[in-house]
């Protein structure tokens, strides 16, 4: 059964951080193009961070840039959102996304991802 399960979210006070992890199992993410999504209450979900298959490319929306890293450790096939210097705008459901292996280019589209994690809550609030 091919799956992600993100883990790591929480509550956390303005200015911290936190790091997610989501853990594929089933295929590898090895060369596949992966991703973080966020969708907060009321509004689409939206991309935050991607890198694509070659690991030569990371890509990052304007609101985390600087703030956040998308990384990935192919030995435990797993991959991980450091977030630092959160902000209250930043809370939401955080998904991880994966491609099929034939594509190679990030996309911030949620309908080019094939696989998705079931979504952890980050919460920034004092």
């Amino acid at each position: 059964q091919l799956q992600l399960v993100e883990s790591g979210g929480g509550l956390v006070q303005p200015g911290g951080s936190l790091r997610l992890s989501c853990a594929a199992s089933g295929f590898t993410l090895d060369n596949r193009v992966i991703g973080w999504f966020r969708q907060a209450p009321g509004k689409e979900r939206e991309g935050v961070s991607c890198i694509s298959s070659s690991g030569s490319t990371t890509t990052y929306a304007d609101s985390v840039k600087g703030r956040f890293t998308i990384s990935r450790d192919n030995a435990k096939n797993t991959m991980y959102l450091q977030m630092i210097i959160l902000k209250p705008e930043d809370t939401a459901v955080y998904y991880c996304a994966a491609r099929r292996r034939s594509a190679w280019r990030c996309s911030s589209g949620p309908g080019d991802y094939n696989y998705w994690g079931q979504g952890t809550q980050v919460t920034v609030s004092s």
